[in-house]
This record gives C-alpha cells, sequence and structure tokens, in this order.
C-alpha cells in the first residue's frame, strides 16, 4: 500500500484570502503522487476552509506553469507553484494560487527543548 504524501499549502491568490478563509497555510495529504503518470494530485485537507459559502475539504492540484510536473516539488528548496481547484457544481474550479512542499512531522518537545520520549512505563 501506498504511504501518504503529506502537504503544506500556502496560499499565495486570491491576495485575501487569508482575510476570507482564516488561514492561508493548509496542510493535506495525497497517494496520487505513487502513479508517475498523474499530472494533478487530489489533496485531502487535514482540516477544511470555508469559502464563498461552501466548506472546502479536498483540492485538486496542478502545476501552475505549462510543460511542468508536480514531482519537480521534491527538488525545490522553497516550495513549488501550482494551481489548486476546488469542487463545484460536478466538476473541478481552478480559483486559487499556492505553493506546495512537502510536511515533515516534527517531534513534540515537553517544553525543556529535548525531544519527548515513551520510554515504555506504564
Amino acid at each position: 500500500m501506498t504511504g501518504h504524501l503529506k502537504l503544506r499549502i500556502h496560499v499565495t491568490e486570491p491576495w485575501d484570502f487569508e482575510r476570507i478563509a482564516g488561514t492561508a497555510e493548509l496542510t493535506g495529504w495525497t497517494i496520487d503522487h505513487a502513479d508517475p503518470e498523474n499530472e494533478e494530485w487530489e489533496v485531502h485537507l487535514d482540516a477544511g476552509f470555508d469559502f464563498n459559502d461552501r466548506h472546502i475539504g479536498t483540492l485538486l492540484i496542478g502545476p501552475r506553469y505549462v510543460g511542468e510536473h508536480l514531482s519537480r516539488m521534491f527538488d525545490a528548496v522553497a516550495g513549488f507553484p501550482v494551481r489548486l481547484a476546488h469542487r463545484q457544481d460536478g466538476g473541478w474550479q481552478f480559483a486559487f494560487a499556492a505553493m506546495i512542499s512537502q510536511r515533515h512531522d516534527t517531534p513534540q518537545h515537553d517544553g525543556d527543548g529535548r525531544e519527548d520520549q515513551d520510554n515504555g512505563a506504564i
């Protein structure tokens, strides 16, 4: 079974997206990256957002520029430019521009600067 690719999505357009949706930073996951033939990835958001009186929990990500492929995200230093679509009237409506990057979960700390460890104690 293919593992989930965890993504961080920073929405850059529309310019007032953060004011409307409450955040410009979204997180989610996809398994569409496993097939190199996929030109677009469906991303399931960890927490959806409200936009134009509808709740959005899934986005379709496609390269922002002609000739690009989403797999180039793995080579990007600061993110990879994409177009984002949401479901509307039975199809996908491209409405946003963003930068995506792979999300690496960071270990939790207990405030003393050291990583929490499970020592197996009951």
